[in-house]
Formats: C-alpha cells, sequence, structure tokens
C-alpha cells in the first residue's frame, strides 16, 4: 500500500525546504517505497480553482505534514491563510499530522508575524494528537521527517512486526541491567505467584526463564523492566505526572514530575503521585475510637489504569504515558489502540486479554502488578462501585490513544450534559468543582446576571441535588457539591423534575 503525503506552507518562502522533503522521501530507498508526496507547484490542474485543488488534496492524503516559518501568507476572504485552512481540514478528518518550525523558540518566535504566533499555538495541543518539532537546517528536518514517517509506518504495522517488547534493544549490555532489581522481583514473584526461580539465580538465566533474552541479547521488555536507565534506550519510557487547580488543562500546574527508572519503579511513583494529590476523608468506624482513612478512588483502580497505560501502550510512539490528576477527575493516557479483537465495550465485561506487549504483561503480572488476563478493568469498574464512586470511563480516541478516566465525583462530563442545564449553571458546576463552593454574588458575578435568576438557577440546582445549600438567607449562604451515592439517584431525579414540569 502506498501512502500519500500533502505538504503545507507557505509556497515562496519555504520553497527550497518542501522540495527538500519531496527529494528525500523519494531518494530514501524504505520511505519511497511507501510515500507518494504532492506538491502544488509540480502540478496543479489550472482548470480548478487552487483552493479546490488544496482541499481535494488534503481529503486524499494520508500524512500531513505542515511547514512554518516567519510568514503567515496570504488571507482569504475568512481571514485566514491557506496554510491555516488547510491544517483545520486535516484535524478535522482525523489525518496524521506532522509540523516543523523553522528556528528556535523564544525571541525568535516573537520576531513572527503576529498570526504565525497565534498558529503555531494552535498547532502546539499535544492532547490533540499532533506532532510538532523545530528545526534549524534542512538536514535537521529531514532527520525529523523520516523518524516521524517511520513512526506513522510502524503505527500501520508495516514495518517493525512483532512485539515492541520482544525485539533486540541493540547496545544493551548485562551491565545495563540492575541485579538488586531482578533480585526484588524473584522475591515478589514467589511471595505472590509462587514463582519457582531461586533468589540467587543468575540474571541471565531468570531472563531466559522469563523469555526476556533473543539470540543471546537482551530484549527491549528487559531494559524496560529491569534496567538501571531505561530513558538511555528510550527517550519515550517515562511517566509525566501533573495535577492541576482546576477541571482543565492549564498552567499553572499544582504539581508537576516526570518519571524516567524501570517500569516497577515509573508506575510505583506515579500511583504515589495520585494517591498524594486526591483527597481522603477521615471517617470514625462504628464503635471504636480508631479512624480510616480511605481515599476517595480505589487505590487498585488508580494502579490498575496506571499499570495497563505501561503495559499496553505503543511504544513505537515517541510520546509517553501521562498520569493528571484535576479536581474532578483523574485520567491516564497512553498512545496505542485497542486490538482489533475487543472493543469499549468489552473492556466492562469478562473478556481474552490481548497485550500490546505480552512480555512486559508477563512479567508484570508475575510481580502482582498485573491482573489475570482480562480482569483488571472489571475490578476496576467493581471497587468503584463498592466504594460507591463513580465506575470508570475509557476512551480511544482516533485509533491512536487510549484513556482511562477516574471521576472524582458523580457529576462527570456525560452525566452533566444530560441534565439540561443552561450556560450559567455549567459555569457555577465548574467553578464549586475547582473552587469548593459558591455564593449567590459570585453567581451573578461570574455569570454577569440578576439576583433573581442567580436565585432562580440555584434554587434549580439545589431541587436536583446537583448542590446542596448550607445557610438559609442572607450572606453566610453557600452552595457545595451534594454527595450521591450513585449517578442512578441523580439522574432518576433529574427525570421525575422533567415529568413533572412537563
Amino acid at each position: 500500500m502506498r501512502y500519500k503525503i500533502f505538504v503545507s506552507s507557505v509556497q515562496k518562502e519555504l520553497k527550497v525546504e518542501r522540495r527538500a522533503i519531496k527529494e528525500f522521501i523519494s531518494g530514501d530507498a524504505l520511505l519511497s517505497e511507501y510515500f507518494d508526496v504532492f506538491l502544488f507547484e509540480d502540478g496543479c490542474a489550472k482548470s480548478k480553482p487552487a483552493e479546490c485543488v488544496f482541499f481535494g488534496e488534503v481529503k486524499n492524503c494520508d500524512v500531513f505534514i505542515g511547514i512554518i516559518d516567519q510568514q503567515y501568507g496570504s488571507v482569504g476572504k475568512n481571514g485566514k491563510s491557506s496554510t491555516e485552512e488547510e491544517y483545520q481540514l486535516a484535524r478535522k478528518l482525523d489525518k496524521t499530522v506532522f509540523i516543523y518550525i523553522k528556528g528556535d523558540n523564544g525571541s525568535n518566535d516573537k520576531k513572527r508575524d503576529i498570526m504565525v504566533q497565534r498558529l503555531i499555538k494552535v498547532m502546539g495541543d499535544a492532547s490533540k494528537g499532533v506532532v510538532r518539532k523545530r528545526f534549524n537546517s534542512l538536514d535537521e528536518l529531514n532527520r525529523l521527517v523520516y523518524s516521524s514517517l517511520i513512526d506513522f509506518l510502524k503505527e500501520q504495522g508495516v514495518v517493525g512486526r512483532g512485539a515492541f517488547d520482544e525485539r533486540i534493544c541493540r547496545d544493551a549490555k548485562l551491565s545495563d541491567i540492575d541485579e538488586e532489581k531482578v533480585r526484588w522481583f524473584l522475591g515478589a514473584a514467589k511471595a505472590s505467584r509462587k514463582y519457582p526461580l531461586k533468589q540467587d539465580t543468575t540474571v541471565k538465566n531468570v531472563f531466559v526463564h522469563l523469555d526476556l533474552m533473543k539470540e543471546g541479547k537482551l530484549t527491549n521488555a528487559a531494559v524496560l523492566l529491569f534496567g538501571k536507565n531505561p530513558h538511555k534506550f528510550f527517550i519515550q519510557a517515562e511517566i509525566k505526572c501533573l495535577q492541576f487547580f482546576g477541571s482543565e488543562v492549564k498552567k499553572p500546574f499544582a504539581n508537576y514530575q516526570v518519571y524516567s527508572g524501570n517500569l516497577f519503579e515509573q508506575i510505583d511513583k506515579a500511583r504515589a503521585f495520585v494517591l498524594d494529590a486526591i483527597k481522603f476523608p477521615v471517617i470514625q468506624k462504628a464503635g471504636s475510637a480508631r479512624f480510616e482513612r480511605p481515599y476517595e478512588l480505589p487505590e487498585f483502580a488508580i494502579q490498575e489504569a496506571i499499570v495497563n497505560a505501561v503495559a499496553h501502550r505503543n511504544y513505537n510512539n515517541t510520546s509517553g504515558v501521562q498520569v493528571m490528576v484535576f479536581a474532578d477527575r483523574v485520567e491516564v493516557w497512553n498512545a496505542g489502540s485497542l486490538p482489533k479483537e475487543l472493543t469499549i465495550e468489552d473492556l466492562k465485561k469478562p473478556h481474552t486479554s490481548f497485550p500490546a506487549n505480552p512480555y512486559l504483561a508477563h512479567v508484570l503480572y508475575l510481580a502482582d502488578y498485573a491482573q489475570r488476563a482480562g480482569s483488571g478493568t472489571i475490578e476496576m469498574m467493581e471497587q468503584c462501585k463498592a466504594q460507591n464512586v463513580s465506575e470508570p470511563e475509557f476512551i480511544l480516541i482516533r485509533n491512536k490513544e487510549f484513556r482511562s478516566i477516574l471521576p472524582r465525583d458523580i457529576l462527570t462530563e456525560s452525566v452533566v450534559a444530560g441534565l439540561g442545564l443552561n450556560e450559567r449553571q455549567l459555569k457555577a458546576i465548574k467553578y464549586v468543582k475547582e473552587k469548593g463552593s459558591i455564593t449567590n454574588a459570585l453567581y451573578r458575578e461570574i455569570c454577569a446576571t440578576s439576583d433573581r435568576t442567580a436565585t432562580r438557577d440555584l434554587s434549580y440546582l439545589v431541587s436536583l441535588k446537583v448542590f446542596e445549600q448550607r445557610g438559609i438567607t442572607g450572606k453566610g449562604t453557600e452552595y457545595f457539591l451534594s454527595r450521591h451515592k450513585s449517578k442512578d439517584s441523580l439522574v432518576s431525579r433529574v427525570t421525575v423534575r422533567k415529568e413533572k414540569s412537563a
């Protein structure tokens, strides 16, 4: 199969770079076998408007390459340049998008056209699946393009067939292995799964027994699991942990850490990061002076989400795992997709496991970090239900990114969307999730509305038991999120209210 590449940029300004990309791809033995590059200047249908040709080629392409320098380009009737319009169309059609910016950031960016500065920010949202890199020379541009296209071919299954974790890790030696971690594993595996190897078994024999060596050499799995510094071999072998003050990805961060040790360390530290960030109420046990301090989310569910991301991610992709703690939820992201045998709904019922990295998954299971095949997501749901918190949500983005979402309250995005609330009330819910409470005066200020409207809106939220009111009247009255045992109780109450008003 051949894939089509569309190159977008200000043509005159980046004439050399555009030509260099096409000549590099057509001259490379591997890339030329799989890719065709479209440059407008190489042959435009004169009978058709240029815009029609541009947009038609974007629609037909598999990969969109955008190059940005100083100029924004000619502005059309809608106030946008062709480059921006083409980019937006590629994003809308879920094309694979690679953006290359000429020159370093900082002071250099400030010299660019003001519209270019804005466009760079628009193109910089990694959560939308856009790969954005910077270059300073043609050689550097070609290297970046080559790396990106090889990653694309790997994701398509064209090259690098076979699981990532079973491949030989070039240049890795036994001296790169942390023997102490291997000894720890043997103890953990014996205690958890009655693993038979003795504690003093040589590292090489352990790896042979675990199938972590191939042709006498270490595999990628061996280095990821037990390497002294896996990041030396795999820059993507890390977990980024971020804590936000509110419910959106917004700076400044409350906390930000990057963990890049072996996979066991990454999982342990990421788990501790989340547990340190979420609340744990003090609850006195009935008939006892003792207090229990359960976390607001099951510890198992947090760890399982992180372990799944590490074990099932696509390591051919250069993006690492991301763990994000918001005011109302915890999200765990990883590059990768579900196997063709499974759907999102299958994760919520007994199912066979098809791990993307079976050797990683097996060792994590032996060390009691992962569950038996196919049972982890079900156990996550059961433990959340037992603790009276919302069930986890699983989302697949463009079949390239998987997300596990653990709601910290019942008012999830999908539940709130079904309540039929107005924009003012939605804004108030968001505010209370971030700040803890709201007053009538704050509601009026935030929503720019009258006292009468604010009172009516807040009263309706109280009647639905979305909010609970403390204080009867006056300045001392505050509104907090109500605590529901399940989203069903909230939804049923909304249904009753709607039927009464009908």
